[in-house]
């Protein structure tokens, strides 16, 4: 029979595993880095008010951009990414330009975000192909969460240099790290619109 470990052998194991993660974190960094930017066209998305925005304006006076793809008002999971973005906006926004693009009609997603008091910079890509384009709309078009970041060259040229999913568990919503110091995690956990 295998005696138990001891709590100080377990929490030797934890550290190492926590810097084995860490190390593999670099790893992914270090790899999405060298893979070559991609040049995207200058897809025209609409705001709040149906107003015709190209990708390039998003920019502002920064060359950086930070896009995520929302699946819209239907989805809770990314209502409860797209909170927490909003209390963490002005820190994104001091090094890169960011906004929130989702395929929900520019009406219905003024009414939404405005039910939400979100204050980011909030985009509709209804009737347009930037979505499948990018790799967040599946053959069938349902949506699929996630986010892009975009370079601007200096002549103009939009470049995506880097762009990952959002699911349970990622590192772009605080929840899950909290939650899995609960005794059971997440369990049955799912986020809904008011508690």
């Amino acid at each position: 029979m295998t005696p138990t470990p001891s709590k100080a052998a377990l929490a030797r194991q934890l550290a190492q595993a926590e810097k084995d993660l860490a190390r593999q974190k670099a790893k992914v960094l270090k790899l999405r880095r060298k893979i070559a930017g991609e040049k995207v066209e200058d897809y025209v998305l609409r705001d709040k008010g149906g107003k015709a925005i190209k990708l390039s304006s998003l920019f502002g006076k920064k060359d950086d951009l930070l896009l995520v793809h929302n699946m819209g008002k239907h989805c809770r999971w990314c209502t409860l990414w797209a909170d927490g973005l909003n209390g963490v906006q002005q820190h994104l926004n001091s090094r890169a330009s960011f906004a929130v693009v989702s395929n929900d009609k520019p009406d219905v997603m003024k009414k939404f975000a405005d039910s939400r008091h979100w204050t980011f910079k909030i985009l509709s890509g209804a009737d347009s192909p930037f979505a499948k384009d990018m790799g967040y709309m599946h053959d069938d078009g349902s949506p699929q969460p996630g986010v892009s970041a975009f370079h601007r060259e200096k002549d103009g040229t939009i470049v995506r240099t880097g762009h990952t999913w959002f699911g349970p568990g990622d590192d772009f919503c605080p929840v899950w790290p909290l939650f899995d110091l609960l005794k059971d995690g997440v369990d049955t956990w799912e986020p809904q619109y008011k508690y």
